[in-house]
């Protein structure tokens, strides 16, 4: 199953730059491959994470993202002591959808044009 997640720091804060950025980047892909989800596309914008990952059908999409933000908050916040300026690092809510092989190819290719208009 291959789903496609977007989520947002809490206020839609640009803080997700530089080494933030990596060190988030990182633990994404650690989380991943604990679980043997496979990363399509990641792409870490300042405000918000779009993340397309293929994982068992019998994984729900709630289960991926919680155990991404439930690791990275407390993480990120404890090695960039700014981010304790935040409530919280993320919001609860999130967009998920499902996508097959044609589709996943798109939405790759939408990630990757979000970052290039994101920088221009």
């Amino acid at each position: 199953m291959n789903y496609h997640f977007v989520w947002i720091p809490k206020r839609r804060k640009k803080v997700l730059v530089g080494d933030v950025e990596k060190r988030l980047r990182q633990i994404i892909w650690e989380v991943c491959q604990e679980n043997d989800w496979i990363i399509i596309a990641l792409e870490i914008m300042a405000d918000h994470v779009h993340l397309l990952v293929n994982v068992l059908p019998t994984i729900p999409p709630h289960k991926v993202v919680k155990a991404i933000k439930g690791r990275s908050s407390p993480y990120l916040r404890q090695e960039f002591p700014h981010l304790m300026k935040i409530p919280s690092l993320w919001t609860h809510s999130y967009f998920v959808s499902t996508a097959g092989n044609v589709s996943s190819e798109t939405i790759r290719r939408y990630m990757e044009e979000q970052r290039h208009h994101d920088t221009t």
